[in-house]
């Protein structure tokens, strides 16, 4: 450390403490130390002009009985009540949307299917937006509280809950997002595709006498046990429909469940193109989303993902 950085009365008495002319007593250079050393974080004209920072002249301080300015001890606040947290952004932002929903909790809101139409901001668009890495958990907490402050009566809202809203709202209109029809070929023929874990199934559903071919295989030949043979036409039969179509698939990869369940998804699209006013029938029965599970990764160390070995005492 260089002594140069250091204020007069404490580089002073390093000097004397360190000198090679020999001392009667120490206490002297010790009290004349212990006095310097409780002023050098002040902000007084005391700093010499070797610290790099320049003097700082606070405005309403009263000067010393000397003459000088009196040490002033400042303390720096931050602005947030959050800045110390691990994500001090997105606790703004949380407790701001809890603070408006407290305060407006007594207003009138519409039913949960008459709300206003609202695409939000994804999870990866609201961690670019604030610079922090939040968990999907969380980011859902925010989600919530935009759903209920959604949910107040648009005549009676207020302008800070609009604010609120209008920074979490994707620029979209989203009664414009149109679904994508599948269409029909001049042969009556629809084409629906699915996938489930590694497996991939496409297939074509045109109206016939029920019959199903899988690879060139009848149903019993594809798949030997009967919870696959149902899997792979349960939108068929949840809705009654076992008649009436002809089935004609083509899958690859993974397993006969996976397969299986992969032609749930691809004939279901299918025979909505041929009859939309299925789609709730469907939906409740499964047909229409995708099923994102996999098979979790084994983990070093481990039997399986989560096994451990066995314990053996010897």
């Amino acid at each position: 450390m260089k002594v140069a950085w250091l204020p007069a009365g404490l580089r002073e008495g390093l000097r004397s403490a360190y000198s090679p002319r020999t001392i009667s007593s120490n206490l002297l250079v010790y009290r004349a130390i212990l006095k310097a050393s409780t002023k050098q974080f002040t902000t007084s004209t005391r700093l010499q002009a070797g610290i790099a920072a320049p003097e700082i002249k606070f405005v309403g301080v009263d000067s010393g009985t000397n003459g000088e300015e009196a040490p002033f001890y400042a303390r720096l606040v931050p602005e947030s009540p959050s800045y110390f947290t691990a994500q001090p952004i997105f606790i703004d932002d949380l407790l701001t949307l809890q603070s408006l929903v407290r305060r407006y909790s007594n207003l009138p809101t519409v039913k949960p299917g008459e709300a206003p139409r609202v695409a939000w901001r994804s999870l990866v668009e609201y961690r670019n937006m604030v610079g922090e890495s939040v968990k999907a958990s969380k980011y859902h907490k925010i989600v919530e509280l935009l759903h209920r402050l959604n949910s107040i009566h648009p005549s009676l809202m207020p302008q800070d809950v609009r604010a609120a809203l209008n920074e979490y709202k994707k620029d979209i209109n989203p009664y414009r997002n149109d679904t994508k029809v599948i269409p029909i070929d001049n042969l009556g023929r629809a084409l629906g595709a699915g996938k489930r874990k590694s497996s991939t199934a496409r297939a074509w559903v045109v109206e016939g006498t029920g019959e199903v071919l899988i690879n060139g295989k009848t149903l019993a030949e594809a798949f030997g046990r009967v919870h696959d043979r149902e899997s792979a036409i349960w939108a068929l039969k949840a809705t009654d429909r076992m008649d009436k179509y002809n089935v004609w698939a083509l899958v690859s990869g993974g397993g006969t469940t996976g397969q299986a369940e992969a032609l749930t998804l691809a004939v279901g699209k299918a025979l909505l193109a041929h009859e939309p006013g299925l789609k709730p029938a469907l939906r409740r029965a499964g047909c229409v989303t995708r099923d994102p599970r996999r098979v979790e990764r084994k983990k070093p160390g481990r039997v399986k993902a989560r096994k451990m070995p066995t314990w053996v005492k010897r």
